[in-house]
Formats: C-alpha cells, structure tokens, sequence
C-alpha cells in the first residue's frame, strides 16, 4: 500500500511535469484523471522516469493516462524493479518492432526518417565532431547493425564506432535551403543503410549560407523512434555546447533498455476489442489503388492560425483531455465524414515499452497501434471517447503486430498497409521550437524522404508556436490536390471542435457535404 508520504511526493512530481500549481493538483487528484489535470502522453512519461529516479516507484503508463483519477492512478506504483541485465556481446536477437522494420515490403524511403536543425552563429566543426564521438560512445543503438543468420536477421553492437559526419552538398542560392537539402537526402535515402557491416545511421551537414548550416540526423527506424531522435539531438547540442566551451564531455554508457521487454498482449483479446471498426478507407479514388502498396509518398505541411489553437486549448480544457486528443479526434472526424465510416479505426503513434528509462535510450520505442475511433455523442463525450481509446490502446501496444493483422483478417491484403490505413502522431512536445547551444541558435525541421507508410497521415509537429502539423500521403492512394482537400477537412474540424458548444452532436460537427469543400490549408513559408 503506498503510504500518504509517498503519494504526497508523487502529486508533487505530476505537478511538477505539467506546471500547474501543486495545490491545484492536489486538490483535484481525488476525483480528476491526470489527462483532465493538463497530462498529456509525454508529461505522463516524464512523471514515470522522475517517479522511478527519485522515489524508487514504478507507475504504469496506461493507468496515468486513462480514466481513474490520478490519486488512483498513482495509488498502483509499486516499487521499482532493478533493471534486468540486457544481451551481453556483439551478436544479439532482435528487439520488438525491428523485424517489421526491417522488412523489405517497407522500402529505404520508408524506413528511412530525418530530423535536421538549422543552425545559424558560427560553427564550430571541431567541437561538433567531439560531440557526435560522445553522443556515439554512450549509445549502442548508434553502433548497432543488422545482419544475416541462419535464423534470420541479428543485431551486431560495435564496441567502438563514430556516427558518421558526412558533408552535405550546399544549398546557396536555393530559395528554400532546407527544402533542397531535403531533397537531396530523398533521393539518397538508402545510402546509410547500403554499406554492410555499418549502421545505418548518419549525420549530413550542409551549408545554407554564410553563418547558417543545416544539420540532418538520418536513421533507420529500426536503429531509433521519434523519442531516440529527439533524445539525439537535446544531448547533441548540450555535448556541443559544453565541446565548444572547451569543457569535458562525458562517454559514459546510458542506461539501456536491452533486457527483453514485457511479454506481447495477446492479439485476438485485442482484436476483439477493434474488429467492428475494421473495414477500408477509401480517401481516393478506389480503382487508383495499386494491387500491392508501394510505401511511396508526398509530404503536405501546414499552419493553424494561433486563434484556432487558443480555442481548440479551451476546447481541451473543458472537456478535460489533452489538446493532441482534440486534435487526433479532428483527424478521425475529417477521415470518417470523407469516407463516410462513423467507426473507423487510426493508427496512433505510442511507445511499445513503457519504461522509465525510454526518453533516455536510442531504440525503436514507438509503434503505431490501432485504436477505434468512434464518432459519436456530443462533442466533451466525443473527445473523452477517444482520450479513453488511447489509454486501451497504451495497455496494448505491446501486441505483436503481425498477429493482430492475422487476428483482425487483414494480413492477406497487400493493396493496403495495414489494418490502420490512416495514422496520427504528436511529436510537438518532443522538443522545442529552438534551442541556443555554444553560440548557435538550432530551429528544428522535419523532413520527408518521399515515403508512406500509410494512405494518410498526420503529424502534429509543433503547437505553442505557430502551430504546424503535416500530412504524409501515400501517392498511389491520393494525388497532392486531395491531400491539401484532406488537410483543409482536418482544419474544418478542428475549427468546429473548437467553436462547438458541449452538447453539440458530433452529427452536426462537419457534414460530409461541407467536408469535401473545406478551404484548402496555409502552407508554412
């Protein structure tokens, strides 16, 4: 039983990861979810590692984010295990999620993902190589690659191996530098990954201008997620900082999540869960789809003006979820109304091993689990709904992914990607807009290297400061004019989400006579 001083301390620490006031916190913990108390999935988290450093006590991650109110939630912390003693030496089996990635079906642009930061100041190479050395010696995921066996493919950790700084070709002269060098990377995706024996994982330094750079992290998503790429470059730029300061930098091994994960959810109890929402969405035309999925694709980026998001924040706020729920429920309204389903099911980008040492560790920690999206009830029972099937879907995303499309009956279906064809990500607390780092100022960009991995999806890239999300289109599927119609539905909905009083019903949110005319969205620039 968690006694009063414990629970007393873990409030303490929720209050902490969400900034808000403690006594607010603690005076709404009784009878309000941690999500109604301004939790969102990547606060949640960092309460679960701050949990585990300081008070020895591991939460669980799909009780913090579901219905129960938080002093309930936290009430279930029992004390930490010691960390399991991972794979030892060079050759070791795969870990979750790597087999799929790996597989051919998905292509080099698909499975490749970068993440650049425009640096501007003076740079300074040297200090920047020291730091990529650092960065490369604390983590074996930067020094892992993948190899053939008698039982198929292993990972092989080098002990010692440099991430690669590797000169991109520049980009004067271009009037959207970042954009060209982007380019660039696209058509030489595969390269990390072609030379064997080496990880395919590299870092591609461009010059913009005088005194501005473009710094691009290219990996595999086998090698590392969203979070490992984001963990990449918070301690690049802190190891260049303290490199150019002419301090130490540390090489000291971060902990490691290479012990062998929780057993897999049993996937026909899940697919029992989703199995009245499967069935196809079509956002094209359905005859233009191919007969086997080519995982190729364009990137569509797009601005919300701040009123919207000062609403939609209201909006969250009333209906007690976070606004990246308001947001994938936008998502789901806009794909349902257009291809006329009221039940449908989205692929969510959620961390397959929940950890408390996940943000800390270069591995492919996300997975993009199915969860049902329901259209129906007023707009606040709307929004919980899907708030409520994000948290079912965090206690299952450990359900092998190849069983469930076999228990949900869509693994023989190769013209479609899977049994989520449209998919929705929050990277927008990931990291911040801009970060200053040894006399340079780094903005982060998220390329696209012309893959998809499904027909449609959206990125909620950033959010405080002018909100940007980005819709990934498969291009086989729909052609860039259908997708800008796609993104200009999902600010239709966003904006009626928004202005909705609520008791407003869902029916009447965007009818689909008014979604397939909905203004086309404005592009960043």
């Amino acid at each position: 039983m968690l006694t009063p001083t414990c629970l007393d301390a873990l409030l303490d620490l929720a209050a902490d990861v969400t900034g808000r006031d403690r006594r607010t916190v603690r005076g709404g913990a009784a009878g309000s979810p941690f999500v109604t108390l301004g939790g969102t999935l990547q606060q949640a988290m960092r309460l679960q590692r701050r949990a585990g450093e300081r008070l020895g006590l591991s939460l669980d991650l799909a009780a913090l984010m579901g219905p129960a109110p938080l002093a309930e939630a936290l009430a279930r912390a029992v004390p930490a295990r010691a960390p399991a003693r991972g794979e030892s030496g060079p050759l070791r089996p795969l870990l979750p999620g790597q087999r799929a990635a790996l597989a051919d079906r998905h292509g080099s642009r698909a499975a490749h993902r970068v993440l650049s930061a425009e640096l501007s100041g003076p740079l300074d190479v040297a200090a920047l190589r020291t730091a990529v050395a650092a960065l490369s010696a604390r983590h074996e995921g930067l020094r892992t690659f993948f190899a053939p066996s008698a039982g198929g493919p292993v990972r092989r950790v080098l002990d010692a191996y440099t991430v690669p700084l590797v000169a991109g070709r520049p980009a004067a002269g271009e009037a959207d530098g970042v954009a060209a060098v982007h380019r660039q990377l696209a058509r030489d995706a595969a390269r990390p990954a072609a030379a064997a024996g080496r990880p395919p994982v590299a870092f591609v330094l461009a010059p913009l201008a005088p005194g501005r750079h473009l710094l691009s992290f290219l990996y595999h998503r086998a090698v590392a997620g969203p979070w490992s790429a984001a963990l990449v470059w918070r301690e690049l730029l802190a190891d260049y900082g303290r490199a150019a300061a002419g301090l130490p930098v540390s090489r000291a091994p971060a902990p490691g999540l290479d012990a062998p994960g929780p057993p897999y959810a049993r996937a026909e109890r899940r697919a029992g869960l989703l199995r009245g929402a499967v069935g196809p969405v079509d956002l094209g035309a359905p005859e233009r789809r191919p007969a086997v999925f080519d995982f190729r694709g364009g990137q569509l980026p797009f601005l919300l003006d701040v009123e919207v998001r000062d609403a939609v924040d209201a909006t969250a706020r009333r209906a007690g979820v976070p606004h990246s729920t308001v947001v994938l429920a936008a998502w789901a309204l806009a794909v349902g109304r257009r291809c006329g389903r009221e039940e449908l099911l989205v692929g969510a980008e959620l961390p397959r091993r929940p950890r408390a040492a996940l943000p800390r560790t270069v591995i492919p920690c996300a997975v993009t689990h199915p969860v049902r999206c329901t259209l129906e009830g007023t707009t606040d029972y709307f929004l919980r709904g899907i708030a409520c099937a994000l948290s079912e879907g965090l206690a299952h995303a450990g359900t092998d992914e190849d069983d469930l499309a076999r228990a949900l009956g869509t693994a023989g279906d190769r013209s479609r990607p899977g049994p989520a064809q449209v998919t929705f990500a929050a990277h927008d607390e990931l990291l911040p807009a801009a970060v200053a780092a040894g006399g340079l100022s780094a903005r982060f960009h998220h390329g696209h290297l012309g893959g998809a991995e499904a027909d449609a999806a959206l990125t909620l890239v950033r959010w405080r400061e002018r909100p940007l999300l980005c819709l990934d289109f498969a291009s086989s599927v729909l052609t860039r004019i259908e997708a800008a119609r796609l993104a200009g539905d999902v600010s239709a909905a966003l904006l009626a989400l928004a202005l909705s009083a609520p008791s407003t019903p869902v029916d009447e949110l965007l009818p689909a006579a008014r979604a397939t005319g909905a203004a086309l969205p404005t592009p960043p620039g």
